[in-house]
């Protein structure tokens, strides 16, 4: 089980991944704009939209990378549902 602190220094690679990803598929979006979303989800949806934002309809390997980044990303950043909180930090408080 993660603490706080891995927790956070793990947000913060996932910071600079997203940062890459955008960056090579040339996105519209910033890094703010992907927290948002994550923070103000919904929707099931929400999560495949999310997928598309860093999907340029590559072969097998890029999407496996793409949905890698877009599970830790909603694993490890605040969502409006749960109080503010990420899922890891969820589970990390149930212990």
């Amino acid at each position: 089980m993660e603490t706080k602190q891995e927790i956070l220094e793990r947000r913060r690679e996932i910071d600079g991944e997203i940062l890459e990803m955008l960056m090579e598929t040339k996105s519209n979006f910033e890094l703010q704009d992907v927290k948002d979303a994550i923070y103000n989800e919904e929707k099931q949806d929400d999560f495949m939209d999310m997928v598309a934002v860093f999907d340029r309809g590559g072969d097998a390997s890029e999407l496996s990378n793409v949905l890698e980044l877009v599970t830790d990303t909603w694993n490890y950043f605040p969502h409006k549902a749960l109080g503010g909180i990420s899922p890891a930090e969820q589970t990390l408080a149930r212990q």
